[in-house]
C-alpha cells in the first residue's frame, strides 16, 4: 500500500463538489465531477456572450466564465464552501483551469496585469480574505501577468446581502463605488479583471468605468461563472 493510500485510508480526502472519497489517482475534483461540471467554453469558442453582457454599457476586449452556475448545482456548491467555507483552494484550482485555457488565446494571453474586483475592507476584514484573489494569482501566474489587489478599492458596502435578490432588485438597489489608485501602473496597459460569478454585471461594470480613468488601457474580464 502506497503512503498516500496510507494516509488516505486514516484521513480521507474527498472530492470538494460531492464529497465522496477520492481514489489514489484524484486530486481536489473526482473524475465524474470534474466531467460533470457544466464548462462554457467561451474562450475556447469565441462565443461572445459573456461580452454581450457589457454590450452598450462599457467596452471590454474579451469577456469569459470558465463556468455555468447552475441553482443547487455542484458550481454553486464550490462557490459557496469557497466564498463562506474558508475553502481558497477552489480559487486556485478554478484559476489553473482557466489559465491554462486562456494561455493559448491570442486575446487574453497579451494581459499585463490581473486585478480581482474587490471586498469593502469591513467584509474583508470579517471573511479574512477575498474570494477572488487566489484565482486571480494563479491565472497571473499561467499568463506571466502582474498581479494587484491594492489598486482598485471598494468604498461602498450594502447594509444586506443582495444574495437572494432577484436580478431587478439588484439592478435597482446597486450602489456599489471603487475608487482606483497608482494609475501610473495602469497607463497603456491590457488589465484582467476577475471576479466569482457574473449575474447583472453591475459590479464589474462599476470596476471598469472607475479602471478607465487609466490612460490607454483594455480591459477584459475573467469570472469563474456565469449566472
Amino acid at each position: 500500500m502506497s503512503l498516500k493510500a496510507l494516509a488516505n485510508l486514516f484521513f480521507p480526502l474527498v472530492c470538494n463538489a460531492c464529497k465522496d472519497t477520492l481514489s489514489d489517482n484524484e486530486t481536489f475534483l473526482c473524475t465524474n465531477c470534474r466531467h460533470d461540471l457544466p464548462t462554457t467554453n467561451f474562450h475556447l469558442s469565441q462565443d461572445p456572450f459573456v461580452k454581450n453582457v457589457f454590450y452598450g454599457r462599457v467596452k471590454v476586449e474579451a469577456a469569459t466564465a470558465l463556468l455555468r452556475f447552475e441553482k443547487k448545482g455542484k458550481v454553486q456548491h464550490l462557490l459557496h464552501q469557497l466564498k463562506y467555507g474558508n475553502n481558497e483552494a477552489i480559487g486556485s484550482f478554478l484559476g489553473d483551469w482557466l489559465g491554462e485555457e486562456l494561455i493559448a488565446n491570442q486575446i487574453f494571453n497579451s494581459i499585463d496585469i490581473v486585478i480581482p474586483v474587490p471586498l469593502h475592507p469591513k467584509k474583508l476584514k470579517k471573511r479574512g480574505y477575498n474570494q477572488v484573489s487566489k484565482f486571480g494569482q494563479n491565472i497571473a501566474t499561467l499568463l506571466n501577468a502582474d498581479y494587484h489587489e491594492d489598486i482598485l478599492v471598494k468604498i461602498t458596502n450594502p447594509s444586506k446581502s443582495q444574495a437572494r435578490k432577484n436580478r431587478l432588485e439588484r439592478w435597482e438597489l446597486n450602489n456599489e463605488t471603487f475608487n482606483v489608485g497608482a494609475l501610473d501602473k495602469l497607463h497603456n496597459k491590457h488589465i484582467l479583471l476577475v471576479d466569482d460569478i457574473i449575474t447583472t454585471g453591475n459590479t464589474l461594470e462599476a470596476c471598469v468605468i472607475e479602471l478607465n480613468k487609466a490612460k490607454n488601457i483594455k480591459i477584459s474580464i475573467a469570472a469563474m461563472a456565469i449566472a
